[in-house]
């Protein structure tokens, strides 16, 4: 079949494809690359992968592309899943007999309601949906995949057996060449990342059991299936030699540094070819692991701090604490890494007095960029159950994760802690953090170096001074 993979039109300066976890509008406008469609798109001989919302294109603009194809897949999210039903809807109305498929974590955890929504709907992807994509893509009937739901003529919804997961992780294309041949990398940009930068993984799944993180509860699990270093080492070298305008090469894992040999391994591997490499990772990663990434072309972490607070991090099962983090940044500080730190407020046991430990902490271990999220109870989360078990979230409600315009919503609210004041939260902490001399002459030492740095902060400056005054600050 003739097969679009598309990530629909979104919310103005959404943060692209982490939409597939977070979808929102974040501080400064950013697009991650669409690799979870990238993978399946690379596995259906003459698709066409479309990321709309980083091509600018609008509803009309996307229907008139979409509307020549058999097949469109279209990846979902919480936030997103009532203007992707109703693309959907537009888009068959157009084309009555085109098919219509949903994946992602939101459709994966609640397969029927999402089929019952809408009826332009006529399957969602519940486990890994790779081969799932692969063998609609070639006719197989749908009573035959693996790993599905879907609606039948007479309108009535089956499920079918689940999709065991993808053991071979080396089995899988490279999603670079698919970046090449459908994308504008241009289009790509993360604050804290060198432009123009690419992303993969080198794996799936996290060990860590983190109860407000989506992905590894709901698609990718707690094992961490790893492609061999031969394997990433082999499409990162494609990546410089057909991609050389690529500057920088971000490693997606969940925690790229859980397996710690396989991880310097890799790392001598991209010494060697001389690339420029960042990755996330835990707070917890040995000194002497952080020198041999760092020699061999690391140049910055993304981190997952969450909360200054140590009964925090117990709540949410971090697996962390405050004092291995901090002596982590110093390793990270003496060794020349740069981190861009992220947090979360409202958090199962937050007060006033932990925000504001939070925001010291924050100050303290001084991560040379931050994020500041709010906590979200995606559904097929823990945080989800712990919150309609405890009346956090409203009884019987819709839980709205973003305003109209994609700005991020406090969902959970506590008897001591309202989520007005969590929400307002984000503002202090970023004003707290960011508005300090010692930080401005960061970043103005950081804009003198070059021209294209100062041009880029400014934009950015803009950008994160209409996020507080969309925030309400």
């Amino acid at each position: 079949m003739k097969t679009l993979f598309l990530q629909a039109p979104s919310f103005e300066g959404f943060d692209g494809g982490a939409g597939s976890r977070y979808q929102a509008k974040r501080e400064i406008k950013s697009f991650w690359y669409p690799t979870w469609l990238a993978q399946p798109a690379a596995l259906v001989p003459g698709s066409r992968l479309l990321d709309a919302p980083a091509d600018d294109l609008n509803v009309e603009q996307t229907l008139a592309i979409a509307q020549d194809y058999e097949l469109v897949i279209m990846h979902t999210s919480t936030p997103s899943f009532p203007t992707d039903a109703k693309f959907a809807e537009l888009l068959k109305e157009r084309k009555p007999g085109i098919m219509i498929g949903m994946v992602g974590a939101k459709v994966a955890v609640d397969a029927e309601e999402s089929l019952l929504a809408s009826d332009a709907i006529d399957f969602v992807a519940r486990e890994e949906f790779d081969y799932t994509c692969k063998e609609i893509a070639e006719g197989m009937p749908l009573d035959q995949v693996l790993g599905i739901s879907y609606r039948q003529a007479d309108g009535r919804i089956v499920h079918n057996p689940a999709r065991p997961m993808i053991e071979d992780m080396d089995a899988l294309p490279f999603v670079a060449p698919i970046y090449k041949r459908d994308l504008n990398i241009r289009n790509y940009f993360i604050g804290y990342l060198n432009y123009p930068y690419v992303s993969i993984y080198t794996g799936r799944g996290c060990r860590s059991r983190c109860t407000f993180c989506l992905w590894p509860q709901t698609v990718g699990g707690h094992r961490y299936r790893t492609r061999s270093p031969e394997s990433v080492l082999a499409e990162v070298k494609w990546i410089k030699e057909n991609m050389p305008e690529v500057k920088e090469i971000m490693f997606d894992d969940d925690t790229f540094t859980d397996f710690r040999p396989r991880a310097e391994e890799i790392a001598r591997g991209l010494g060697k070819l001389g690339v420029t490499w960042s990755c996330n990772a835990k707070a917890n990663v040995p000194y002497s692991t952080l020198k041999i990434m760092k020699e061999n072309g690391l140049r910055l972490l993304l981190v997952g701090y969450e909360s200054g607070d140590d009964q925090i991090l117990l709540n949410i099962k971090k697996g962390l604490r405050t004092d291995i983090a901090r002596r982590f940044s110093d390793d990270c500080r003496k060794l020349g890494i740069m981190v861009h730190g992220t947090f979360i407020l409202g958090l199962p046991g937050e007060t006033h007095e932990t925000i504001a430990k939070t925001i010291a902490f924050a100050k303290e271990i001084n991560p040379h960029t931050i994020q500041v999220s709010l906590a979200a109870p995606y559904p097929g989360t823990r945080l989800y159950e712990q919150a309609v078990e405890n009346n956090w979230i409203p009884p019987n409600k819709t839980i709205h994760l973003v305003n109209e315009s994609g700005v991020q919503l406090a969902a959970i609210s506590y008897p001591h802690l309202s989520s007005e004041e969590i929400y307002h939260g984000v503002e202090a902490f970023y004003k707290s953090f960011y508005f300090r001399p010692s930080k401005i002459w960061e970043i103005v030492r950081e804009m003198l170096g070059s021209w294209d740095m100062t041009k880029r902060r400014l934009r950015e400056g803009v950008e994160f001074f209409r996020f507080l005054r969309a925030h309400g600050a």
